[in-house]
């Protein structure tokens, strides 16, 4: 029965993070607007590296503060924040910003498409018929949605709303680098398993890496963070907002769903976790129509439904797990 319940706690994981990320979305866009995307990223990614940091001291055997990692797994998992959570989650929380949470996150379902051709270019992965089939039903169902002419008068348009949807698919693609060099960090496919990390010390490690290497970044688009923010920002009541904002979505987010990203990434295949956790999309959807009263139209559900339909195909026609 433990055995029975176990094989499902891979696939539990990712889709918890897909739940806890439609809600992160909806928390770093809200404070993106209010602080500015380059400090809400570097605000969340310091909350979180404390967070984590007291849990590994709690939960580590030997009661520790830093994980007992190799030069390797710390270089991989050092990559790893920098692309998936320095870089990736930058050009996404600009992106809710941009063009809204709901959008930003049907393009990542593109996710698993950046995660089969890495897989194809890194691991001599093959991608089947099939596979590519479903690579052509996501980028349709993305598109679909991506072209619906917008009918909000508060909604992004021109040239910021195309740099918004091309900062998403950057974070998408960031995403899937980032998971990969997490697997390969915690230790799969080279290292036994009892040398292998546990996902709560890989993620402790990547995000305190994504911490180094947010503060240059920090400092160099600080002008243009500023700009994001506008005058909206200089209102202490709005920046006290962004600030609650940005500490809930840190919570949520690169706390509790990294962790469970990286649970899933080890207790099951990179594909089926992969595509698990592009399901945000679909979970948001009731929230938005909810929280922020949003109407979302016919061909924006079934555009989000099929965008996660052939990420799904991608990988369960590829043979992945």
């Amino acid at each position: 029965m433990l055995e029975s319940l176990t094989q499902f706690a891979g696939p539990a994981a990712a889709l918890l993070t897909s739940v806890l990320w439609a809600f992160t979305a909806l928390f770093f866009a809200a404070a993106g607007r209010r602080i500015g995307s380059t400090l809400t990223n570097a605000v969340r990614i310091g909350v979180a590296i404390v967070l984590l940091g007291v849990t590994h001291r709690l939960l580590s055997e030997h009661g520790t503060w830093i994980p007992d990692a190799n030069f390797k797994q710390v270089v991989l998992l050092g990559l790893s924040g920098v692309v998936g959570l320095t870089i990736g989650d930058w050009a996404l929380f600009t992106a809710f910003v941009r063009v809204g949470p709901r959008i930003s996150m049907v393009i990542m379902t593109t996710s698993p498409i950046f995660a089969a051709l890495l897989g194809w270019i890194v691991l001599d992965e093959t991608l089947g018929l099939m596979a590519l089939f479903g690579m052509a039903v996501t980028i349709a169902g993305v598109a679909w949605v991506v072209l619906e002419r917008p009918t909000h008068e508060n909604v992004v348009v021109g040239p910021a709303r195309n740099a918004g949807i091309m900062l998403a698919f950057v974070g998408a693609a960031c995403q899937a680098g980032g998971l990969l060099l997490s697997k390969q960090g915690i230790g799969h496919g080279w290292l036994p398993e009892d040398q292998q990390l546990t996902p709560q010390a890989a993620t402790l490690l990547r995000m305190f890496f994504a911490g180094v290497f947010v503060v240059p970044t920090l400092l160099w688009i600080k002008r243009g963070a500023t700009k994001v923010a506008g005058q909206v920002a200089s209102i202490p009541k709005v920046r006290r907002t962004g600030y609650l904002l940005t500490l809930c979505g840190a919570v949520v987010g690169p706390y509790l769903g990294v962790w469970m990203s990286l649970e899933a990434a080890n207790l099951t295949s990179l594909g089926i976790a992969q595509t698990l956790m592009s399901l945000a999309p679909v979970f948001i959807l009731p929230l938005v129509i909810l929280i922020h009263k949003e109407r979302v139209s016919g061909r924006s559900i079934v555009g989000a439904a099929v965008a996660v339909a052939g990420a799904a195909l991608l990988f369960v026609t590829s043979g992945d797990g």
